[in-house]
């Protein structure tokens, strides 16, 4: 796997002693130091998850000068806006100028932050993530490729600090782990895993209720939308080796005609990840400004990552993404020569 020196390893001792001195020296109160937090463009559980429970977590020890955003739309995905800490959440535009600690929440590069990728000449930046790719582009990385989630390195953090869970912060964190690992289906679903959502729950958050918000509920533009899309599904058994590949497409018409948000692109991946003859799972999301928001999937034996960094993206083994241009067939061709290019 292509990565940048030093991304395979967990978390040094070093680097959790620093990022805890970069709270704990913040000043609480009104007066108080001010703390950005930032996710990446388009959040989805995982981000917004971490970054809020990290955020009730410091508004809880007194640090109320604290903001927390994402670039570009400032528009929540549904299953999202119910989620405890969205109060604390402003549009990018309205993020601190100057802060004094920046904090960045499963952000695997700066070309992830937009035009907040500014707010990283901050005296300290914190990047809490838990992608391999990831560029270490903070003073401080808390960057461990083996967490199922960025919401493991944010509870590492909270352990370390001393700082309890609550409801609101365990909701957070338990939506971001749920979301990360497929409903606790994927292979990093590990004991650890396990021992996480054990202790999230025993504060009192409803498992059951918060899967019905998160995964199973779609509008009905949403279902009529996904039917068509996987209508115009493609199988290539010959791809990747003879491992095979499926792909599909998505456009902003699409959208408009079912009058559906960008978020519900989000999940077509994984009906379409499920075709038993492919290995690679691949969808093509027009964006607004016309290039395509390509998502790929591994059932194990191809590493999409290696494939998304060679195009300029990143990603886990079995989950990655990047940015496409052309049309979705020759996107999708892009992919297949990839993959033949023995970048698997």
């Amino acid at each position: 796997m292509t990565t940048t020196s030093g991304a395979s390893r967990g978390v040094t001792e070093t680097e959790w002693s620093a990022a805890v001195e970069a709270v704990r020296g913040l000043t609480p109160g009104p007066g108080g130091d001010e703390v950005q937090l930032i996710c990446h463009v388009s959040p989805d559980g995982d981000a917004l998850g971490s970054m809020l429970g990290f955020a009730l977590a410091l508004h809880a020890r007194g640090i109320t000068r604290l903001r927390a955003t994402f670039p570009g739309d400032f528009e929540l995905p549904t299953p999202y806006q119910d989620m405890p800490g969205t109060e604390l959440l402003v549009p990018e535009a309205e993020a601190f100028p100057a802060p004094q600690l920046v904090m960045t929440f499963d952000v695997a590069a700066e070309s992830r932050l937009g035009e907040l990728v500014r707010l990283l000449e901050a005296p300290c930046v914190v990047v809490l993530d838990h992608h391999a790719s990831n560029t270490r582009f903070g003073r401080v990385n808390l960057v461990d490729p083996r967490a199922a989630a960025t919401s493991v390195v944010v509870d590492g953090l909270l352990s370390r600090l001393g700082f309890p869970l609550d409801p609101r912060i365990a909701e957070c964190l338990y939506i971001a782990l749920a979301t990360d690992t497929g409903s606790f289906k994927f292979d990093m679903t590990t004991p650890e895993v396990h021992e996480l959502a054990a202790r999230l729950i025993a504060t009192g958050i409803s498992p059951g209720d918060i899967s019905r918000r998160i995964f199973d509920s779609k509008p009905f533009g949403a279902m009529k939308l996904t039917s068509e899309v996987l209508e115009r599904a493609t199988l290539d058994r010959a791809a990747a080796g003879g491992r095979g590949m499926v792909w599909t497409y998505a456009t902003q018409d699409d959208l408009a005609r079912h009058d559906q948000r960008p978020y519900v692109l989000d999940t077509l991946i994984d009906p379409v990840r499920s075709v038993a003859e492919a290995d690679v799972a691949v969808v093509i999301k027009e964006s607004p400004g016309g290039d395509w928001a390509v998502s790929l999937r591994s059932k194990g034996a191809v590493d999409v990552s290696r494939l998304a960094v060679s195009l300029g993206g990143g990603g886990h083994r079995l989950a990655a993404g990047f940015t496409g241009r052309g049309s979705p067939a020759e996107v999708a061709a892009t992919v297949r020569s990839r993959l033949e290019a023995n970048l698997i």
